[in-house]
């Protein structure tokens, strides 16, 4: 097996995340890179070459392009018609490469439908140098272009996988792939075992690269023209076992901990890979946003409480959602998801709250959460009892008994005044429109929020988690209304568990036995340590409730046990991955332990302005984000 040579210490940090973005050979002969990662790379220092002359100096726009941004330079021997562009580091190594035939660089051609991951198209408009592609690119995408490098591993056989996402079959046979050894010639796919010549839509082909791949290595890929169609390129041991993309056929590449060759991707494991260590990525995304559909900057943010630790999960985060995917009749802009909780008896559904009184049932379908369509593709409108009002629905969990449990801050329609209520709903009920089988209303033990500001009335009833009996008994949970341990048996109309209300307010937990006759009872508050609460949800992998708050308190998440005083309070804080947008991140739920594998299960959060890294980058108007947490 070939085994490309380490990188020389003078190789920056990161700089797998760099890729070749844009590309034209007409009068400027001008080339732009775009950085996929999540830290700023040095490019100082770094050359390039084309098809007939060895490696050259340029002169770029900056020494350093920052995390999810540009730079360009002028060729300094120009490009031709039909050429290649090699870029390498300081000290030699490759980082991407690109090739074209004849006119495919005129004007240019540029990576369609994600810049830096996306498809390598040959573009009729004008160049977009220095900002996102998409403006450039063609309304739609040639199906041979659609074909993506999916997955890659340098652990024994060397083997590659390629997806078609495209509608149409395609002939590859004629196709050819090189590593990043410049004294190598491209081998043709057909040529390689086992032999292939086409490739199925929506279908794999998996082959045995024949010089090899190894540590700090690189696949590239071009067609029967010579036009190149993908790369990738990873760090030391990268693609042990296997480097794939995720989501699936889209988004940038991560170290798996499990290979999947000829299936979809399960994009398991902590990271690195592509993107050369353990600094996370932000994967996927990109789309065009729909009409109206208008994301909104955060507000509000604050910092982390003291003693907060580092995100425990991979520091790899992916976008999980399509652009502008929650638009309503009475949110069209496609704001405000909020609330989010894993259904424990189905761990394959999340339900998410949208504040303009909607309830989503979401299901993964190619590496993202969609509606489900069995249920409703676009998610069903809730109001409160007797059918009137629009719920201001922010937090939302599943009970003991599989309903679930949404909370309202205030009325939509009269939203000066707070109307803090726990609503239930049974997911079998039928129809668009669900109203509550019971319906709790502790407006009254707020009048602070009652100043006729819908700003105040808008800190009520943030997030709602559903906490079972069984591990509050466990734990020797002190009932503060009997001040003895809690007996549930005491509460014969309350179910099998307590529900803690989240107040952004103040940060408390407000704790609730919810009874069948439409009355509650009291239990009291819970401190959690921060200035606010926006989601609230039990983890029965750590044995925890989770308090999270979002940019207002660091976006932080913290743990909560029982101590020996029999009083809940909190154990841990953690910060979010690094990578992921600072923005109003209202929602946030863990998977089911059940879910593991290897030791990491899924985490996601949702973005109520869904303004991700702002206007023009790839996370922008996305709501979702999914990432890894600790079995």
């Amino acid at each position: 097996m070939f085994a490309a040579q380490p990188a020389a210490a003078a190789d920056p940090a990161g700089y797998q995340t760099v890729r070749i973005n844009e590309v034209t050979s007409s009068n400027s002969d001008t080339v732009e890179l775009y950085n996929t990662g999540s830290t700023a790379v040095s490019v100082s220092g770094w050359k390039m070459s084309d098809d007939s002359f060895s490696p050259q100096s340029f002169t770029p726009s900056a020494l350093t392009i920052a995390a999810g941004g540009f730079v360009t330079f002028n060729s300094p021997k120009g490009l031709g018609d039909s050429d290649k562009l090699v870029i390498y580091t300081a000290a030699g190594t490759v980082v991407d490469r690109v090739e074209w035939a004849t006119d495919g660089a005129k004007p240019a051609m540029a990576r369609c439908g994600g810049d830096g991951t996306g498809a390598w198209v040959t573009t009729t408009t004008a160049t977009t140098f220095g900002a996102a592609n998409g403006s450039g690119c063609p309304s739609s995408i040639p199906s041979a272009s659609q074909v993506r490098i999916n997955e890659v591993t340098s652990d024994g056989a060397d083997t590659v996988e390629l997806y078609n996402g495209g509608t149409s079959a395609v002939s590859i046979g004629s196709w050819k792939y090189v590593d990043n050894d410049t004294s190598h010639s491209p081998v043709s796919v057909a040529s390689s075992s086992p032999n292939a010549t086409k490739i199925p839509a929506g279908g794999y082909v998996t082959f045995d690269s024949a010089p090899g791949l190894g540590d700090n290595d690189s696949l590239f890929l071009t067609d029967s023209s010579g036009n190149s169609v993908d790369s990738v390129t990873w760090a030391t041991d990268g693609a042990r076992p296997s480097d794939e993309r995720c989501a699936n056929g889209t988004g940038w590449f991560r170290t798996s901990t499990t290979a999947t060759l000829a299936t979809a991707n399960s994009c398991s494991g902590a990271g690195g890979g592509g993107g050369g260590g353990q600094t996370g990525r932000l994967l996927g995304g990109g789309g065009s946003l729909t009409s109206g559909c208008t994301p909104e900057a955060p507000s509000g943010t604050g910092t982390a409480p003291a003693g907060t630790s580092a995100w425990p999960g991979g520091p790899d985060v992916t976008i999980t959602d399509d652009v502008c995917a929650f638009t309503t009749s009475t949110g069209p802009e496609g704001r405000d998801v909020s609330g989010l909780a894993f259904d424990p008896a189905n761990p394959s559904v999340l339900w998410a709250a949208k504040n303009k009184n909607w309830l989503y049932k979401l299901v993964k379908s190619n590496g993202k959460w969609v509606p489900d369509p069995a249920w409703s593709a676009t998610g069903k409108q809730i109001r409160f009892a007797g059918g009137s009002g629009q719920p201001d629905s922010e937090g939302v969990t599943v009970g003991g008994n599989g309903h679930i449990y949404v909370t309202s801050e205030r009325d939509n329609a009269n939203n000066t005044v707070p109307k803090d209520t726990i609503m239930e709903f049974d997911p079998a009920a039928s129809g668009t429109t669900l109203t509550p089988v019971h319906q709790w209303d502790m407006t009254a033990q707020f009048p602070q929020l009652d100043t006729g500001s819908k700003d105040d009335a808008n800190l009520g009833f943030e997030g709602v988690g559903y906490v079972p009996d069984s591990w509050l008994t466990a734990n020797g949970w002190i009932d503060p209304l009997t001040h003895a341990a809690y007996n549930p048996a005491n509460y014969p109309l309350h179910g099998a568990g307590l529900f803690f209300a989240g107040l952004e307010w103040d940060g408390t937990l407000h704790v609730y036995g919810l009874n069948s006759d439409g009355s509650f009872t009291t239990f009291g508050t819970v401190s959690t340590g921060k200035a606010s609460v926006m989601d609230v949800m039990f983890d029965a992998g750590t044995q925890r409730i989770v308090a999270t708050c979002d940019n207002t308190c660091g976006e932080t998440h913290t743990f909560m046990k029982v101590d020996a005083a029999g009083a809940i309070v909190p154990d841990a804080t953690y910060t979010n991955p690094a990578v992921i947008p600072v923005d109003n991140l209202e929602g946030f739920a863990i998977a089911p332990k059940s879910t593991c594998v290897s030791g990491f299960r899924e985490a996601v959060w949702s973005d109520d302005g869904i303004y991700g890294f702002g206007s023009g980058s790839s996370s922008y108007g996305h709501a979702l984000y999914s990432g890894t947490f600790p079995c």
